[in-house]
C-alpha cells in the first residue's frame, strides 16, 4: 500500500489505463487470507494518520487509499467505509459495520473524533499493528530454520523406513537370521508406513485444512494454545508475544483516556490468545468489585511481578500510560532477545533428536548382520 502526496484534489481518482499485460502482472492472488489482515491495517491507519497530519481531510484521504489498492475485497471494503463517510457518517461508525474491524478500533477511533486527535489515533493505532506484525515475523523467524530441519529429518527418516528398511528385511528372510526385537520393532513401523502411509499423509492434510475451520472454535482455542504453553521455550516465548501486545494496546487506549475496565474489555477483543483471555476475564470482574489494577493481575500466574510492582507505582503516581509503554519496550526486547535464543537452542536439539533416531534405525538394522557375517564365515 503505498500513496503520492502531489497533485492531490479533492475530485476522485481516476485510475490509470494500463496494458493487459501489466494488469495480469499486478494482479494480487490470495489464497484464504483476510481482505484486513494486520499487515494491510498498519499500512492503512499508517497512511490515513500521514494523510490527516498534512491537513488533507478525511473523505479525501480515503478516496486516495482506495484507489491504491489492489486486492479487490480490500478495495471493496474501502468503498462502502468511503460511501458511508460521504453519507455523513464518520469513520468509526462506518468500521463499525463491517466485520473486518473490532470494537477496539471502533472505540479507539470514536475517541479520535470525539477529542480532534483522530490523526494521533490513526499513528497509534499503526504503530500497534506495526509492533504486532514485527512480533509475528520474529516468531516465524525463529521457528522456520528448526522447522525446515524437522520436516527434512522426518523425510530422511520415511524414506529409510519405506526403502532402506524392507531391504534389509528381505535379506533377513532370505538368509533365514532370526531377528531380535529391537529390529522386528523397527521392521513392523517400516510395513505399517508401507500399508497406511497414504492414509497418514492424508490425515495430516485434512488437519491442516480443518484448523482453518476451528480456528474460532473456543474449544479449540484452548487446546491449541494450551499445548504450545507446554512446549519448552516455544510456549514462555509466545507467552512473552502476547503480554508485548498486551502492554502496548493498555498503553494505546490509556493514553485516549479510555477507562482501565473499558481498556480491559477492549483488549481481549483484539488479542486472540486464550490465557490471556481468560486471565482478563477474571481480572475484568475483580476491577468491577473494586479491587485496585495491580491487584487484579496479581492474582493470576501470566502476569510477572515486575509488571505487578509497576502497575502499583503507575497507580500511585497516576503515570499509567508511561509504565505500560516502559513494559511494552522491556516484553518487545524480551521477544526479540528469546526470538534468537529460540531459533539458536532448536536447531541443536532437532539435530540431536533426529541423530538418534537415525542411529536407532541403523544400529536395528545392523545387529542382524553380524549373526549373518558370522553365518557366512
Amino acid at each position: 500500500m503505498a500513496f503520492q502526496l502531489e497533485n492531490i484534489s479533492k475530485q476522485p481518482l481516476k485510475p490509470e489505463a494500463k496494458s493487459t499485460i501489466n494488469s495480469l502482472l499486478e494482479k494480487e492472488v490470495v489464497v484464504l487470507k483476510k481482505a484486513f489482515s494486520n499487515k494491510v491495517k498498519e499500512d492503512f491507519y499508517t497512511e490515513l494518520s500521514v494523510l490527516l497530519k498534512a491537513g488533507i481531510n478525511l473523505k479525501a484521504a480515503l478516496e486516495l487509499i482506495t484507489n491504491t489498492q489492489k486486492n479487490k475485497k480490500t478495495k471493496s471494503i474501502l468503498q462502502t467505509i468511503l460511501g458511508d463517510v460521504v453519507s455523513g457518517k464518520s469513520l468509526s461508525d462506518a468500521i463499525k459495520n463491517q466485520n473486518e474491524f473490532s470494537d477496539y478500533e471502533y472505540h479507539s477511533l470514536k475517541i479520535g473524533e470525539e477529542t480532534g486527535t483522530l490523526h494521533r489515533i490513526a499513528e497509534q493505532l499503526g504503530s500497534f499493528y506495526n509492533r504486532k506484525n514485527e512480533q509475528r515475523k520474529h516468531l516465524i523467524n525463529a521457528l522456520t530454520y528448526p522447522c525446515i530441519i524437522l520436516t527434512t529429518a522426518i523425510l530422511v527418516v520415511i524414506f529409510m523406513l519405506q526403502f532402506v528398511v524392507p531391504m534389509f528385511e528381505d535379506i533377513f528372510k532370505q538368509q533365514q537370521i532370526e531377528m531380535p526385537a529391537i529390529t522386528v520393532f523397527v521392521v513392523n513401523i517400516s510395513g505399517f508406513i508401507k500399508s497406511h502411509g497414504i492414509w497418514l499423509v492424508l490425515g495430516i492434510v485434512s488437519l491442516i485444512f480443518l484448523r482453518l475451520f476451528f480456528n474460532k472454535k473456543p474449544w479449540y482455542k484452548r487446546i491449541k494454545d494450551k499445548g504450545l504453553n507446554r512446549i519448552p521455550f516455544v510456549g514462555s516465548f509466545i507467552q512473552t508475544v502476547y503480554l508485548s501486545q498486551f502492554t502496548q494496546a493498555i498503553a494505546l487506549l490509556t493514553a485516549s483516556k479510555v477507562p482501565i475496565v473499558n481498556s480491559i474489555t477492549l483488549v481481549k477483543q483484539m488479542i486472540d490468545y486464550y490465557p490471556l483471555t481468560i486471565a482478563l476475564n477474571k481480572v475484568e470482574k475483580q476491577l468491577l468489585k473494586g479491587e485496585s489494577l495491580s491487584e487484579s493481575l496479581g492474582a493470576h500466574k501470566l502476569f510477572d511481578q515486575k509488571m505487578i510492582a509497576l502497575v502499583k507505582v503507575a497507580e500511585e503516581t497516576n503515570q499509567t500510560e508511561f509504565m505500560f509503554e516502559r513494559l511494552n519496550s522491556q516484553y518487545n526486547a524480551k521477544v526479540q532477545q528469546r526470538s534468537k535464543l529460540l531459533s539458536t537452542v532448536m536447531e541443536p536439539i532437532i539435530i540431536l533428536f533426529v541423530g538418534l533416531f537415525v542411529g536407532f534405525i541403523l544400529i536395528a538394522m545392523y545387529l542382524p548382520m553380524f549373526k549373518l557375517s558370522s553365518i557366512l564365515g
